[in-house]
């Protein structure tokens, strides 16, 4: 049996140790920076491939990092592995349910922000193939899908994160977005699927396009329903007889592998496997948020670094940068995605500026476009001239997106939090011990102050609770609802010792429950007031210090010192 030589296995873990070591360093700077972790994993690629090492110590990098041998295969082959592994884990981000639930309005996004681009993008890559940087030999149909789905394509961790730190992810708005942002990653890994079809047609590999396309459509129909059943019932055995969270972790490994490898044998990118059954996964309620985060935290600070940092090492980006294809492709992808989103959110009735920020979300690409990109240059249909603006569109455009949402959302404050609270509607002894109850015990207390009908309030707040927990962790639930009608905004403040279970994503109990009812006419103020919350008690410290307060008069005066 073949097998690495001494030298062989030492390059590996060295090359390896190196490229993680230099990825996560410089993603943790760009998290500190408020950019995604990706942007510091593709420069540390950049900083350790031919681009720079490659110019100031050629011998050390081929040494580390072979373009050719045994030692550059095991480097890809982990890197495939990476990939597979982190489009589990986006897959595992997208919640059918929540989309399905949203309803109309996260349809309508998520359908112009995809077909808008993907149209002008086809359009623009059928008339200037040669200024995108499309190969000679390259198949222009195929050419124009690949570069419409780079273009396209949301990046649904990255929105995601801009919302978590923005503080919205569990607000209405967060709740739109996401299910737009879901609608659009299925639409177009599914479309991508069909691409690698078209590739693996014409170049003779694999089954014929047809079947490949029939069995593609059977995996994914027959994964997104028996399947998705199938796991749902599973779950609770696994959760039951294996060690948490090993069990789960395994469980997820094993189902993202065993998709990975079908769609590989039948002629279409491992990638989509892994993907669909991530999305099967994710969807079942059993799997608990805690569990979905360390599944999560596993994939991206081990293997997504290394995958992203590798592909640095395989271009030039001084050598093959073009300033005016890079110049075309961002604005083509800001344009399109921003104007895609922004109708979608009109389409669905949603006011101007909510309309923009949504558009903004949408426009974020990030790590998708860079994988649609790295396939189609190993695949030889686009060349490294477009290969580099695709990954600096993807880049910018995941760091524009947070900064215009805020410059958006945060023009004036409609609604300060210190304001709209009230001493009668400070509960700091709460008796509830579920989710329904706490729910009921707050709006209880609103009825008696306003003369509301609690039981509406009650039915209003539970029935957005089911779209999507409020639960934002650090031990705090945001529960609200925008009531139709509603003449003022209403914050409740709960206080629990026991702690209420509102799945939040660290898996902490909620100690700290704002109820939050604003008029369904003025939805910015109940994206400020909650924004507001999330802000102030983001730190351990200030929750243990409001959880300590004795009456509500020392609850006003932290919030104004806090503030």
């Amino acid at each position: 049996m073949e097998a690495l030589s001494s030298n062989q296995v030492t390059v590996m873990f060295l090359s390896l140790a190196v490229l993680l070591c230099v990825a996560r360093v410089l993603g943790e700077l760009a998290l500190r920076l408020r950019q995604p972790s990706v942007l510091g994993e593709l420069l540390a690629g950049v900083i350790l491939g031919p681009t720079i090492l490659g110019r100031i110590a050629p011998n050390i990098n081929t040494a580390l990092f072979p373009l050719h041998g045994v030692n550059a295969i095991a480097l890809e082959s982990i890197s495939t592995l990476a990939i597979g592994l982190f489009l589990l884990v986006a897959g595992m981000e997208v919640d059918l349910s929540t989309a399905w639930k949203q309803g109309k309005i996260g349809g309508k996004i998520g359908l112009t922000s995809i077909v808008i681009p993907f149209s002008v993008a086809v359009v623009a890559a059928f008339l200037i193939p040669e200024v995108l940087g499309r190969k000679p030999d390259s198949d222009p149909l195929v050419f124009a899908l690949f570069f419409a789905i780079a273009i396209s394509i949301s990046a649904l961790p990255i929105i995601a994160r801009t919302l978590i730190d923005m503080g919205l992810y569990r607000s209405d708005l967060g709740m739109v977005v996401i299910s737009a942002a879901i609608l659009n990653d299925i639409i177009g890994w599914v479309v991508f699927a069909v691409i690698l079809g078209f590739i693996s047609g014409s170049s003779g590999a694999g089954a014929d396009i047809a079947v490949t396309l029939a069995m593609t459509l059977i995996f994914i129909v027959g994964m997104l329903t028996f399947g998705r059943y199938l796991i749902h019932r599973v779950l609770p055995f696994v959760q039951a007889y294996t060690r948490w969270p090993s069990g789960e972790l395994s469980f997820a490994l094993i189902l993202g592998l065993l998709g990975a490898a079908f769609t590989e044998l039948i002629g279409i990118h491992a990638i989509l496997g892994a993907f669909i059954v991530g999305v099967a996964i994710g969807d079942s309620s059993h799997l608990r948020e805690r569990s979905r985060v360390i599944i999560g935290d596993f994939v991206s600070f081990i293997f997504a670094p290394v995958f992203f940092a590798s592909i640095g090492l395989k271009v030039d980006f001084f050598a093959h940068f073009d300033p005016v294809l890079v110049l075309v492709v961002l604005l083509l992808a800001c344009v399109c995605k921003l104007i895609g989103g922004t109708l979608g959110a009109r389409w669905g009735g949603m006011g101007r500026d909510e309309s923009l920020a949504v558009g903004f979300a949408m426009v974020s690409v990030g790590a998708m476009g860079i994988i649609v990109g790295i396939i189609a240059l190993n695949a030889g249909i686009i060349d490294e001239r477009l290969f580099i603006a695709l990954v600096i569109m993807a880049m910018v455009t995941s760091m524009i997106s947070g900064p215009f949402m805020r410059l958006i959302l945060h023009k004036e404050k409609k609604c300060l939090l210190h304001e709209v609270l009230s001493s009668k509607l400070f509960v700091q002894d709460l008796t509830a011990v579920t989710r329904r109850q706490v729910i009921r015990e707050l709006t209880l207390a609103v009825s008696e102050v306003g003369d509301i009908d609690a039981a509406a309030l009650e039915t209003a707040v539970w029935e957005r609770e089911v779209l999507m927990s409020t639960g934002v962790g650090n031990r705090v639930a945001l529960p609200h609802a925008r009531i139709v009608g509603l003449k003022q905004v209403w914050v409740v403040v709960g206080m629990s010792c026991r702690g209420i279970d509102f799945d939040a994503p660290d898996g902490k109990l909620a100690n700290l429950i704002f109820l939050v009812l604003t008029p369904a006419e003025d939805p910015g103020i109940q994206l400020d007031i909650v924004a507001q919350i999330a802000r102030l008690f983001r730190t351990q410290r200030c929750v243990d210090a409001a959880l300590r307060t004795e009456n509500f008069t020392d609850f006003l005066a932290l919030l104004h010192t806090e503030a």
